[in-house]
């Protein structure tokens, strides 16, 4: 089975971590925080209105102390 990813690729992974040069971390950075602000957002609302336990695992791991 193939993986998936979640918020980042396996190469922005290694962009944002400087592995590929300065403007391909920025490149990495402004699309994730793209995704953020306009996808994240809107998947947090559907999980809100339609999977409210989904959403707290969500929280669980994005949260955790």
């Amino acid at each position: 089975m193939s993986k998936t990813r979640a918020l980042l690729t396996e190469t922005e992974r290694e962009q944002i971590a400087g592995e590929h040069g300065d403007q391909r971390r920025y490149q990495a950075t402004s699309r994730v925080r793209r995704r953020i602000d306009e996808e994240l957002s809107k998947d947090i609302e559907v999980l809100e209105e339609h999977h409210p336990e989904l959403l707290e695992e969500l929280r669980d791991v994005t949260c955790e102390e």
